[in-house]
């Protein structure tokens, strides 16, 4: 009897300390979700009220610098012709970034496993990360045509380096004690790779990842500055040329959006599959 009832005070006194584990956890995560989100946004606010008070204490023209009061009204006001920019801005940004990121985690990985690739592959790279890009869209829209696919090419080759070399750098950064133990296992190579370099690589393939979605809308909106009919490049170099400053600002607004929100999507994936690494949490 005795021991039956210790039992059920000690299973009683493990459900309390589960609550209270939880509800520490949760706390945490409430935290965390207001240091990331509130602190951003108290910036956000004293950046626009800043700039505001500039152009009205100033009385800088709206041809020069529009206030954000305006540039707000205009988005809000004008929404429906914004959308379907934004549409086919972030489908070219979308496409280009996968493609340049299957691309380069196959070139990470055969660089990763052979030197001699490395020398003879890597010198490709570099050459097509150092041409600029303004310069490159234009050769693509005389070759591919004024479609989706040259924006999409652009957004791919602008967001392949960055992976490219993280990834490469990933798959080596091997923990030899582990690897040794692995090989006195008889593991294959693929073994190897896929139990121990890859699960290694993925702080640094998250991290590249971050650069590269970012990177891949300002590949897109280059391309589509280089010649376009649709896109928030296009509206940014129509606007800019009849001075339509507040439709320009705008789809400048929503671009660092666009940036800002895929940029925490792969923040929060990364959380997801790196809760056991420090950038993961």
């Amino acid at each position: 009897m005795s021991q039956s009832i210790s039992s059920r005070i000690a299973a009683s006194e493990g459900k309390t300390a589960e609550k209270a584990s939880d509800s520490v956890t949760w706390a945490m995560r409430v935290k965390q979700a207001v240091s990331s989100i509130m602190l951003p946004l108290v910036t956000f606010v004293i950046l626009f009220t800043g700039w505001e008070l500039a152009v009205r204490l100033l009385d800088v023209q709206t041809v020069i610098l529009p206030p954000p009061s305006a540039v707000f009204a205009e988005l809000f006001t004008s929404i429906s012709f914004y959308m379907p920019h934004v549409g086919v801005t972030f489908y070219e940004a979308m496409v280009g970034f996968v493609i340049g990121t299957v691309l380069a985690l196959i070139g990470g990985v055969i660089m990763s496993q052979s030197r001699l690739l490395e020398r003879m592959l890597l010198p490709v790279a570099v050459l097509a990360h150092v041409t600029p890009i303004v310069v490159i869209a234009p050769l693509f829209m005389i070759w591919f045509g004024f479609g989706t696919f040259p924006k999409i090419l652009v957004a791919a080759i602008i967001s392949f380096f960055p992976m490219l070399i993280n990834s490469t750098t990933g798959f080596r950064s091997v923990d030899e004690s582990n690897y040794e133990y692995m090989r006195s296992l008889h593991a294959s190579r693929w073994e190897i790779f896929f139990k121990l370099s890859l699960p290694g690589a993925l702080p640094f393939l998250f991290s590249a990842a971050r650069t590269c979605i970012s990177m891949s809308v300002i590949g897109a909106v280059v391309g589509e500055m280089s010649g376009a009919s649709k896109g928030l490049g296009n509206v940014v170099m129509v606007s800019a040329n009849y001075l339509q400053m507040e439709r320009m600002f705008g789809a400048i607004f929503l671009l660092a959006l666009m940036g800002i929100l895929l940029t925490n999507a792969v923040r929060i994936v990364e959380r997801r599959f790196l809760a056991w690494h420090s950038s993961g949490q």
